[in-house]
């Protein structure tokens, strides 16, 4: 028995190496399944360079619209420091409204500086992206590829000819198998 459970996995083994080997000749050494490394394709496009060389121009001006306003404020609270020994009692309180409602203008200003800045990153980013993504996209049916993998942190894939995308077929079991777990 136990000679045939060892001839038995023996065979097994051969089944799956033999398997593997052929799996690997059809993926690994035709050349329709490529990758690229988005990282060093983003910091090599001249597109992205451009486009990050722009928002950086426009950062500096907004960072010294910010930082002016912060040294005026700074200002007129030294002025208020030393004028304020001088003043009644309704001149500072009225002195310490108007600091205020100025510090609270710079920072709603500052705020919405960055939400801009942010928001411009994003919509030059996703430019930047549909652009690259649609190259590779063309660039794969001109080629014949059949998959375009992308090496990410995340490992997305960047271009899939059709017909291999699985996504439907996977998400419909994850639902059921998650309508099954909560019954």
């Amino acid at each position: 028995m136990s000679m045939r459970l060892t001839l038995q996995g023996f065979l097994f083994t051969i089944l799956i190496l033999s398997n593997s080997f052929l799996l690997f000749q059809h993926f690994f050494q035709s050349n329709d399944l490529v990758y690229v490394d988005s990282a060093r394709l983003l910091n090599g496009y001249k597109g992205m360079t451009d486009a990050r060389s722009a928002f950086q121009q426009k950062a500096v001006v907004w960072r010294a619209n910010v930082d002016t306003l912060i040294n005026e404020i700074q200002n007129d609270i030294k002025k208020f420091e030393k004028e304020s020994a001088g003043m009644t009692a309704k001149e500072r309180d009225l002195s310490r409204q108007l600091l205020q409602t100025k510090q609270q203008q710079v920072a709603d200003y500052q705020k919405a500086t960055n939400e801009k800045a942010t928001q411009e990153d994003n919509q030059m980013t996703k430019q930047v992206l549909d652009e690259v993504n649609l190259f590779i996209k063309d660039y794969g049916k001109r080629k014949g590829l059949r998959i375009i993998l992308a090496a990410t942190d995340y490992g997305n894939i960047a271009y899939a000819k059709e017909g291999i995308d699985i996504t439907d077929e996977i998400l419909e079991g994850l639902n059921k198998s998650t309508k099954a777990a909560s019954l």
